[in-house]
């Protein structure tokens, strides 16, 4: 699946040494409530037991402007009786943030969360003071549905969190709008 110069494939476990890379550094790593630092058993544990089960569809992000892989897209916790998902991403190398490549992903796993999965509603949950990320999930559709206030608390910090979702309904009409 891609647009013009972002495409997502199936992760593998060839990725492995990106994916704990990505994942540990601090500037991703800031981002997630669950911060312990990933380890190569971690990341095969979550590829067999959750992505090949189903539970989880994971996509590698590839900018072709840039000319290599910058990070993942997934959906996870995927319920096919209730039709709905919990979104996730990060942009894991520098060069590929501020450049658009994550809202395009963000469309592209939507589309398949939608088209393929048949889902009926992607969530997330966002840090509120993550404004870059909530601008990012806005221009791909997402909707503010709530603010939970102290919802967790990380490192010993009380963090708002943000839960927004788009529907199939609004992602159609969205797409009629715009002739896509």
């Amino acid at each position: 699946m891609n647009t013009n110069t972002v495409s997502i494939r199936k992760i593998t476990e060839e990725d492995t040494d990106n994916i704990i890379k990505w994942r540990n550094s601090p500037d991703v790593n800031v981002n997630f409530i669950y911060r312990a630092l990933l380890t190569h058993e971690d990341h095969l544990n979550w590829l067999h037991n959750r992505v090949e089960t189903g539970e989880v569809a994971q996509f590698i992000i590839h900018s072709a402007e840039l000319g290599c892989d910058v990070g993942s897209v997934y959906l996870r916790d995927i319920d096919h009786k209730n039709r709905k998902a919990e979104f996730g991403i990060f942009i894991g190398e520098e060069c590929g943030r501020g450049r658009g490549i994550g809202t395009s992903a963000a469309d592209l796993i939507i589309d398949y969360g939608f088209n393929v999965l048949d889902l009926n509603r992607i969530f997330l949950r966002v840090f509120a003071r993550n404004e870059r990320a909530i601008a990012s999930y806005k221009k791909a559709g997402f909707v503010f549905e709530g603010l939970f206030r102290q919802d967790v608390i990380v490192d010993g910090v009380k963090e708002d969190v943000v839960f927004m979702s788009i529907l199939r309904e609004d992602h159609e009409n969205t797409k009629d709008e715009t002739g896509e």
